[in-house]
C-alpha cells in the first residue's frame, strides 16, 4: 500500500528530528523513516552519554567544506541560543564544561526525549526499524521499504555519514545522492585519532596513556584554512588521540607532517638562564618539568642535546617546539566521531538545503559536505541545517 504523506524524512537523527518537528509545527504530515531500532542512537552515545549539544560560539570559521560560505546562511537563521532556549523549554539541566561546550546535566538521553517529544507535539509519524530499499522519483517520490511504500512530493534525505557503523552508518545518503545525478566531495574520516608507522609506534607507542597539552597545526593545501589547536594530545596503543589531535586531523590531507609544539607559551632557554645553569643534567630537569616524565625522559633518548653551546640549545628548543609527525593514517571510520566531505554544497540552496537540480529533494546535518570542529558544532549544524529544511518542506 502507498502511504501518501506531505514529506518524508529518511534517517531520525539529530537533523532528521530537528527538520520533522519544524516542518510538522507548519502543519505538513510528515513520516519520518529510521533503519535503527531507536532514534537519535548517536545523540545517546554523544559527549560521553551526556550529549555535547551545542557550542556558544559557533562560527562558520569552525566548519569545513569546500564551500566555507555556504554554512552561513543556516547557521545565521537558526543560533545556538534557538536550540537553548528549546533545551530550557523542557527544564533539561545543562553545564557549559569549557570553550562554550554545552552538556546535559544527566544524560543525553534528556534531548532524545525532548526531541521525540516535539515530534509527538508536531504530529510527526516515526517509523522504527524501517530499511529503505530504493527511492523513485516520478510526479512524487516513492520511498520503498521492507514491507510497505510511501509516497510524497518531498523528500528529506538526513541518513549520516560513515562514521561509527556499528550504530547502523551507511553510505545510503550518498549512494542516493548520485541516483539523482548530484555531486560528492569524496567522504572520509574527520574527528579521528592518527595511526604511527611500525618504527614510530615501536619509539612511542608504550607511552599509550601519556596526555600533555599542545598545539598542533598542518600546512595542508587541501582545505580551506590551517588552523591551530591548543588542546591535550594522548598517546595510545596504535599512535595520537586527544582532543587536539581530533581536530587537526580533520585538516590532514593524509600525506603531510603534523606540527605539534609540545611546550607552548615556554621560553626553555631563558628559563635556563634565569636559573644560572645551562648543560645537560639541568636541561633534562627542565624536560620532566615541562613535559609528563616518563615523555621527557623518552623525548632526551631520541633527541638528545648536543652538547653546551648556544646553537644547541637552541636546536633543541626548537625540535620541541615544532615537532614533525608523520602519521601513516587514521583509525579509520570506526574511531570517527564525524565524516567529512559528503553531499557537494554547489549542489544545494543555502537557505533551504533543497537540491538545484531535483525539485523536492533536500539534503541536511552530516550527509552534506559540512563538518564541523570537536566542541558541539555538528550537533549545531544538524540543528540549523534541520531548521532550514523544514521551514522550507
Amino acid at each position: 500500500m502507498n502511504q501518501k504523506y506531505d514529506v518524508i524524512i529518511l534517517g531520525a537523527g539529530a537533523a532528521g528530528l530537528m527538520c520533522a518537528i519544524e516542518a510538522g509545527k507548519r502543519g505538513r504530515r510528515v513520516l519520518l523513516l529510521e533503519r535503527a531500532d531507536r532514534s537519535g542512537k548517536k545523540i545517546l552515545i554523544s559527549g560521553g552519554g551526556r550529549c555535547n549539544f551545542t557550542n556558544l560560539h559557533t562560527s562558520p570559521d569552525n566548519f569545513l567544506s569546500a564551500n566555507p560560505h555556504f554554512a552561513k546562511s543556516a547557521l545565521a537563521r537558526y543560533t545556538p541560543a534557538a536550540f537553548v532556549h528549546l533545551v530550557e523549554k523542557h527544564r533539561i539541566p545543562y553545564h557549559e564544561k569549557k570553550l562554550g561546550q554545552l552538556f546535559c546535566d544527566r544524560a543525553a538521553s534528556d534531548i532524545t526525549a525532548m526531541l521525540e517529544e516535539e515530534c509527538r507535539d508536531a504530529g510527526v509519524e516515526i517509523r522504527l526499524n524501517t530499511k529503505v530499499i530504493e527511492v523513485r522519483k516520478n510526479d512524487q517520490f516513492t520511498v520503498q521499504a521492507e514491507d510497505a511504500s510511501f509516497g510524497a512530493p518531498r523528500l528529506v534525505v538526513a541518513t549520516g555519514g560513515l562514521s561509527i557503523a556499528k550504530i547502523g552508518a551507511t553510505s545510503f545518503g550518498y549512494d542516493l545522492a548520485r541516483q539523482f545525478g548530484m555531486r560528492i566531495e569524496p567522504p572520509r574520516p574527520a574527528l579521528v585519532p592518527l595511526v604511527f608507522s611500525e618504527r614510530d609506534c615501536k619509539r612511542w607507542c608504550d607511552l599509550a596513556g601519556v596526555s600533555i597539552e599542545v598545539v598542533a597545526s598542518t600546512s595542508s593545501t587541501k582545505r580551506n584554512s590551517n588552523p591551530a589547536f591548543r588542546e591535550n594530545m594522548l598517546f595510545t596503543h596504535h599512535g595520537i588521540s586527544g582532543p587536539a589531535i581530533l581536530q587537526i586531523s580533520s585538516y590532514w590531507g593524509g600525506k603531510e607532517p603534523i606540527h605539534l609544539d609540545l611546550a607552548p607559551d615556554r621560553n626553555l632557554t631563558a628559563d635556563l638562564r634565569e636559573r644560572g645553569h645551562r648543560d645537560q643534567s639541568s636541561w633534562k630537569l627542565l624536560m620532566r618539568e615541562v613535559l609528563p616524565r616518563r615523555f621527557a625522559d623518552r623525548w632526551l633518548e631520541t633527541y638528545p642535546l648536543a652538547g653546551n653551546s648556544d646553537l644547541a640549545f637552541a636546536d633543541a628548543e626548537h625540535q620541541l617546539h615544532a615537532w614533525e609527525v608523520r602519521p601513516e593514517g587514521t583509525e579509520g571510520y570506526g574511531k570517527a566521531e564525524v565524516t567529512a566531505g559528503g553531499v557537494d554544497t554547489d549542489e544545494l540552496s543555502a537557505k533551504t538545503m533543497e537540491s538545484r537540480k531535483v525539485p523536492g529533494l533536500f539534503f541536511i546535518g552530516e550527509v552534506v559536505d559540512v563538518t564541523g570542529q570537536l566542541g558541539g558544532f555538528n550537533f549545531q549544524w544538524a540543528w540549523a541545517s534541520g531548521f532550514c529544511a523544514g521551514q522550507a518542506v
